[in-house]
């Protein structure tokens, strides 16, 4: 089990502060395995334009080299031509990794950052006894396992691929160069296909790895804790905050422990079934949209179904509903528009079947973007 400077062992997951501040000072998710994989990808990527364009491009290159007479004018003139072929190749292939390497350091770390703290210098990283603990370290052998597994796999893999081309390429050793180019390029796209499959395994095995160590690493000791919450809850800003909030849940309290005698005048009651409870009132024909007159969680929750129970007000059972309800409402007001169909289809049921029709219970399709915890927190 990890421990801090003060001893004590590290057993609380990190809080979000702790993670903003990780990826602040430059430490973020990052698995070198994801990049190995995606570098691949590209260099797949280019194979069919080796094979289309490949033998042509070599034949050109061939050319440049081939000298009637020596001439210093035309020596340069293509020794030029062969420098910018070789810029634009470098180009044609590196800025496809450099975008892939950004993509997927996004998809697996969730940001691309960068951090000036993390390119700061640290004499720890040239300290010699500092590199041979990392190199001893659990971490370090875990690495060092690594890179024998997949040198092992890779070469394994290679070789078997070699050999199964082995009798082919002696065959075509007759064969035109446009030929044997096209030959190689197929070997090559074959091995490339089976070498993704590996490193796929090997970089999503290692992923797993890395986010399970990065959270290991940045865990908390219960000391860590408080000095964390001292320092947020200490600012005049939060605690102001605090009182401010304190005040609105405390008038919010006193405003539906009030509204529970309108309870007689609903239509029905939803509730979550005994966390929350909201009361609407609907008159068919003279009133456009339900209103609130009640609503309340926890003890006034309770009070307001026994209310309702008390008086016949049909009381329906809908989680995502009834927080949908609280969360986008106030007493005394129309229900969000958003809430309308779903709304409906309860008070439709409920209005049948108080009338004595037999009617299968709705399923309620509350929008994904009013579907609410029990802190008012999306789902």
């Amino acid at each position: 089990m990890a421990e801090n400077e003060d001893g004590q062992e590290k057993t609380e997951e990190p809080t979000q502060r702790r993670l903003d501040k990780a990826k602040e000072d430059g430490d973020v998710l990052s698995s070198k395995e994801t990049f190995v994989l995606a570098t691949t990808l590209v260099l797949f990527g280019f194979v069919p334009v080796l094979q289309v364009f490949g033998s042509s491009l070599l034949a050109e290159m061939g050319h440049l080299f081939h000298f009637s007479k020596i001439d210093n004018g035309l020596l340069f003139k293509r020794f030029t031509i062969s420098f910018w072929n070789f810029i634009m190749i470098a180009a044609i292939v590196g800025v496809p990794i450099v975008i892939l390497i950004l993509l997927t350091q996004l998809a697996v770390g969730g940001t691309i950052n960068f951090s000036a703290k993390g390119f700061a210098f640290k004499g720890s990283k040239i300290n010699p006894i500092k590199g041979l603990q990392r190199i001893f370290s659990i971490k370090g052998l875990v690495e060092l396992l690594k890179s024998l597994l997949k040198v092992t796999l890779l070469g394994g893999l290679t070789a078997i691929v070699v050999h199964s081309q082995l009798k082919s390429m002696l065959s075509s050793l007759g064969a035109s160069f446009a030929d044997n180019f096209k030959f190689l390029a197929n070997a090559f796209y074959f091995l490339i296909f089976a070498l993704v499959g590996v490193l796929s395994i090997i970089a999503a095995i290692d992923y797993f790895y890395s986010r399970h160590s990065r959270l290991q690493k940045l865990r908390m000791s219960r000391q860590d804790l408080k000095d964390e919450n001292k320092q947020t809850e200490g600012s005049p800003e939060v605690k102001s905050k605090i009182r401010r909030l304190q005040m609105e849940a405390s008038q919010r309290a006193r405003t539906e422990t009030n509204s529970i005698d309108a309870v007689d005048d609903a239509t029905a009651i939803i509730t979550n079934p005994t966390h929350f409870a909201v009361a609407l009132k609907f008159v068919p024909g003279a009133m456009a949209v339900p209103v609130i007159v009640s609503m309340g969680r926890g003890r006034n929750a309770e009070k307001i179904i026994e209310k309702g129970v008390s008086k016949n007000v049909t009381v329906f059972s809908s989680p995502l509903l009834a927080r949908a309800l609280y969360f986008t409402s106030n007493i005394g007001q129309e229900i969000d528009s958003r809430l309308y169909g779903a709304v409906a289809a309860v008070l439709a049921y409920i209005i049948h079947t108080d009338q004595g029709v037999d009617m299968q219970k709705p399923i309620v399709d509350v929008p994904e973007d009013l579907q609410f915890n029990e802190f008012g927190r999306s789902l």
